[in-house]
């Protein structure tokens, strides 16, 4: 049987730096609100010709980037809203990249609530790679605060969203904003 080549950052080197650029990329291209530095780095991979997972990953994403810059930048400064986008976009890693920037600056139960939304986001990060007692321990830690924090999420969507799909362990990522 032909080992079959898959996206995956845990175990593939490349997967990994396209991943990790892309997503500080898309950082850069939130806070100046353009898609070069995005384009930059996606052209940079796709000149070396990569295998055709790696093109279709840099493509779906940079799909998803575009919506991203066109619904954020110059739009919204509130993080956790950024995130909450960010995260109905299935940009969980991401998001996770956006957010620890927020985290550094933030103090007490906004720092708390931050690294929370960051570790639910690395519950999908994990489960898109097949990853699931990882993710289930980082859903342990992140739902205590997501729970406490209840009120303030409250304000952006229904919580239950959220903190539902973590302790049920599901495998499909809630929409936060837009909808079930």
């Amino acid at each position: 049987m032909k080992n079959q080549l898959r996206f995956n950052p845990f175990t593939d080197r490349l997967s990994r730096d396209i991943r990790n650029e892309l997503s500080s990329a898309l950082a850069l291209s939130l806070k100046e609100g353009s898609e070069k530095p995005v384009m930059t780095v996606a052209q940079q991979f796709l000149a070396t010709e990569p295998a055709e997972i790696y093109v279709a990953y840099i493509n779906e994403r940079l799909h998803r980037y575009r919506k991203a810059i066109e619904s954020i930048s110059g739009k919204i400064d509130d993080p956790f809203l950024r995130s909450f986008m960010l995260w109905d976009l299935e940009l969980f890693f991401e998001m996770h990249e956006v957010l620890e920037h927020d985290w550094y600056h933030a103090t007490g139960e906004t720092k708390l609530l931050l690294q929370a939304l960051i570790r639910a986001a690395g519950v999908y990060i994990k489960l898109e790679c097949d990853l699931q007692p990882q993710a289930s321990k980082i859903a342990a830690k992140a739902l205590p605060v997501l729970e406490a924090q209840h009120d303030t999420l409250a304000a952006y969507f229904p919580p239950e969203r959220l903190i539902g799909a973590l302790k049920s362990k599901s495998l499909t990522p809630p929409k936060l904003l837009t909808g079930y």
